[in-house]
């Protein structure tokens, strides 16, 4: 099976351009995986707040 030099310049291209669709995309899911990680972050800080103010008001 012979394939063409403009053949294989296409299916290169292809391959890279599908390469970078992947990485684009992981990117995507990183960055929200980071930004879910960061509001459960933020959560557990509001809610060892909220137990403490609680525990101050209650002495009060």
């Amino acid at each position: 099976m012979n394939i063409s030099p403009s053949a294989l310049s296409c299916l290169t291209q292809e391959l890279v351009h599908e390469r970078i669709r992947t990485l684009h995309a992981e990117a995507e899911e990183e960055r929200l995986a980071s930004r879910i990680n960061s509001v459960r972050k933020a959560q557990r800080r509001m809610e060892r707040a909220s137990r403490r103010l609680s525990e101050a008001l209650s002495r009060v």
